[in-house]
């Protein structure tokens, strides 16, 4: 069905989520059971007030996110989903992931929500660096300025320019497909919604059920992203 739906649509849009992540072997951004997550709180050591006030545990907390970024990479389900865009299945990929794989994986029309893991820049003078600054545990610019990741931290509006790409999209989209994503988190998931809206069919792939599923035309339970757009790509 779905593979049917790809080379029947005009303009298809991916939307990622935690779930496409964690098959490279990356921890959820919410897991409690590994490393610096079981010790803190992320939606506070990963703030806004973190950075300002509390310099070496929001440091901390990144490197060990940075360096867990080095440690994987993209799987299967990303090259596919680059291998389609090159051949002109895909338009855009929307993401709330910061890992930076669909770029890894060679998708080049990707609209990063929640920024990337992959740059650094200046709290202060805005000079953009690379991530293995952090690796080399060199957390200053030479403005003297602190460097930090180039995501959206908690108390942070989203890049505008990624939202409204992401908008724009979900307007056009003849085919959204969601991946990995619980639709949980808003603004990001009001996409789904509007390209539904506006005469998307909309399929979901996720582990769990989502607020989403009566709302889509296919939803596909307990699969492995990567294992289930392999078998799609197969039939096409």
């Amino acid at each position: 069905m779905l593979h049917e739906w790809l080379k029947d649509s005009n303009h298809t849009v991916i939307f990622t989520g935690a779930g496409m992540s964690t098959e490279s072997g990356l921890p959820d951004f919410r897991s409690t059971n590994r490393g610096l997550w079981r010790k803190k709180d992320p939606s506070k050591i990963a703030s806004l007030d973190a950075l300002n006030h509390h310099v070496e545990d929001f440091i901390e907390f990144y490197r060990e996110r940075v360096l867990g970024v080095t440690e994987v990479g993209p799987h299967q389900g990303h090259h596919v989903l680059a291998d389609w865009e090159n051949n002109g299945l895909v338009q855009a990929i929307i993401t709330q992931n910061v890992d930076g794989f669909h770029q890894g994986a060679g998708s080049k029309h990707v609209h990063e929500l929640h920024g990337t893991l992959q740059k650094l820049h200046c709290q202060s003078c805005e000079k953009v660096y690379d991530s293995s600054a952090y690796i080399n545990e060199d957390y200053y610019c030479s403005c003297g300025g602190i460097l930090r990741p180039s995501i959206v931290l908690f108390g942070e509006m989203l890049p505008e320019d990624a939202f409204s790409a992401a908008f724009e999209h979900a307007k056009k989209a003849d085919l959204f497909i969601v991946l990995g994503s619980s639709l949980s988190v808003t603004p990001a998931n009001q996409f789904p919604e509007i390209a539904k809206q506006h005469g998307a069919k909309l399929v979901i792939v996720n582990q769990e059920k989502t607020p989403l599923d009566d709302y889509a035309d296919l939803v596909v339970f307990d699969r492995k992203i990567g294992a289930f757009l392999e078998e799609t790509n197969k039939l096409l």
